[in-house]
């Protein structure tokens, strides 16, 4: 049996403490699938902790879809989701600077995904059940109606509101040292961050480095700008090819890059701090900005909020990008930039863009994360999001063919399927369309066929009929491939 420590008192929430070092446990192999935990009050002499606590954390693993309640029996552990499916496979774009043309049909793709009637596969957002709304409304209502009329009746100043920026820096504290309000910027949403950044290092004609495949909107952007894309290999667990990276850059003029770091769109990894500091010693080396995007870095399912690549730029070239969007609400439009060296260009971009940011928004998320309930929502928000994708893992390797391979994402809200070779994901999307689903086609994550087999899926929906009934459906339109 596992030897476990007691748990001081000073670690916070007892039972998340436990939780994680139990899980700690599974996935490293101290506890087997089909293995029996040890029993509550085994737990509660071994660890000092209340019997109470103890269940807490077993309903907490449970929640995790890591374990199961047998009847007068205990606790077992399950097959850990990891090895439902096999991993997709590297795929080896050519790796030359390209001009973009993915425009129309990431519109195409986008307007479908706004139809409240479709069942929405393909977007990554949440169900509204997991937003804050009532907190969020309850802190518009207790502000009074003078301030309100004070709020609306000027422009924020440029950089934002001063008590969110505060609120934003403080969070970053463990993972940036020395942030501060004055580095952070306010956006509207993270996109815009990440579209003032390129601006801000990069003109028409530059070549701009992106992970293969990407986030669309990327490559939508680097076509609206003029500019050209170079697609580097990633692998769908370790993150770019950093072999293949060094040898696009000493073979081309490369002006900046754009990097989804933690639980990248559409692959979901989560490079090793490692890979990390490797990457930002060559980038930083050859004085190359990096835009990177760390909207999902909240979402994780592990012990603590991954580290991001700015933590390792010791010359302020990575424009850092975030966003609420994922956590909170998308409605709300609330983003930020860490602009580093670039500040004043971002700002001067900012004032040409919007002038400002909407005072209103970000007063309410202010106060709202100034009363303590952002971190009470998110220890809730990770563990449904957790769940709900442990249930869609199990049901895409229930229904879907043979020979199906799938990423298997610590974080964030979506999972990348590689289907067979031969089937086309654009055709894919228009008929399960008909049948009013929408998929994410993995054809607009590249600028070539790469991933034209490949599909994105969303594990932001609660996973009840509706859904389970979606997915055998669009299983059925899968097959029809074979």
């Amino acid at each position: 049996m596992v030897a476990l420590q007691p748990i001081p008192a000073s670690e916070g929430f007892r039972y998340l403490a436990l939780a994680q070092t139990l899980e700690s446990s599974i996935r490293d192999g101290t506890f087997r699938a089909g293995e029996r935990l040890p029993s509550i009050r085994e737990l509660h002499h071994k660890t000092r902790l209340s019997i109470s606590t103890v269940y807490q954390a077993l309903i907490e693993l449970e929640k995790r879809g890591l374990i199961d309640p047998r009847p007068k029996s205990g606790y077992y552990v399950k097959p850990l989701l990891e090895n439902i499916l096999p991993s997709p496979q590297t795929r080896s774009p050519r790796v030359t600077p390209s001009k973009v043309t993915i425009n129309n049909l990431a519109f195409a793709v986008l307007e479908a995904m706004g139809d409240p009637d479709i069942l929405q596969l393909g977007g990554s957002v949440m169900a509204p059940g997991l937003m804050p709304v009532k907190a969020l409304a309850q802190s518009l209502k207790t502000t009074a109606m003078e301030k309100l009329a004070a709020l609306m009746a000027v422009y924020e100043h440029p950089m934002g509101h001063i008590g969110l920026r505060r609120q934003i820096a403080q969070r970053h504290m463990e993972v940036l040292k020395d942030v501060s309000a004055e580095d952070i910027l306010t956006t509207n949403g993270c996109f815009e961050a990440v579209a003032m950044g390129l601006q801000a290092v990069a003109a028409k004609g530059d070549i701009i480095v992106v992970e293969s495949p990407t986030f669309p909107w990327y490559l939508q952007l680097i076509e609206d700008l003029g500019m050209l894309a170079l697609e580097i290999p990633t692998d769908p667990k370790e993150g770019i090819d950093l072999d293949a990276l060094q040898q696009a850059l000493a073979r081309n003029p490369v002006k900046a890059c754009i990097f989804n770091t933690n639980f990248q769109n559409p692959l979901g990894f989560l490079p090793s701090d490692e890979k990390k500091r490797a990457l930002v010693k060559l980038l930083n080396a050859k004085e190359i900005p990096v835009i990177e995007d760390d909207i999902y870095a909240e979402l994780y399912f592990g012990r603590s909020r991954p580290i991001p690549l700015k933590a390792f730029d010791t010359k302020g070239l990575v424009l850092y990008c975030g966003s609420f969007s994922k956590t909170v609400s998308p409605g709300l439009r609330v983003g930020w930039c860490m602009p580093g060296i670039f500040i004043e260009k971002v700002k001067r971009l900012k004032l040409y863009v919007s002038i400002s940011s909407p005072t209103l928004t970000q007063e309410v998320l202010s106060q709202y994360m100034q009363k303590g309930n952002f971190d009470r929502h998110l220890r809730k928000l990770r563990t449904t999001l957790q769940r709900q994708m442990a249930d869609m893992t199990l049901a895409i390797a229930r229904y879907f063919p043979e020979g199906t391979r799938m990423s298997t994402p610590q974080g964030g809200l979506t999972l990348w399927v590689q289907l067979k070779e031969g089937v086309d994901s654009l055709e894919l999307f228009r008929r399960a369309l008909e049948a009013k689903i929408a998929v994410f086609p993995g054809v607009i994550c590249a600028n070539s066929d790469a991933y034209r087999h490949c599909i994105r899926i969303s594990c932001g929906l609660p996973y009840d009929h509706r859904l389970d009934q979606g997915l055998q459906t669009l299983a059925r339109i899968v097959r029809s491939f074979y």
